[in-house]
């Protein structure tokens, strides 16, 4: 998925797989940080046992501005 088509779509949680190519990684990298230590990965994760979901504005915003509190 491209930046602008997760910008079009109106879901309110992403996975792993809609952002890798946005993020030039993975979707497994991604899931395993997440699990790891999500913080890492400068934007809001929500980790349930081994599914990993990513809010969609969250993730966003984080491309847009880089983290929230000025860390990553």
């Amino acid at each position: 998925m491209t930046l602008e088509q997760l910008r079009e779509i109106e879901d309110v949680y992403v996975g792993p797989n809609e952002i890798a190519d946005v993020l030039r990684t993975s979707p497994q990298t991604i899931r395993k940080q997440a699990q790891e230590d999500p913080s890492k990965l400068g934007f809001p994760v929500i980790v349930l046992q081994s599914r990993v979901i990513i809010p969609r504005k969250g993730f966003l915003f984080f491309l847009d501005n880089g983290h929230p509190k000025g860390i990553a």
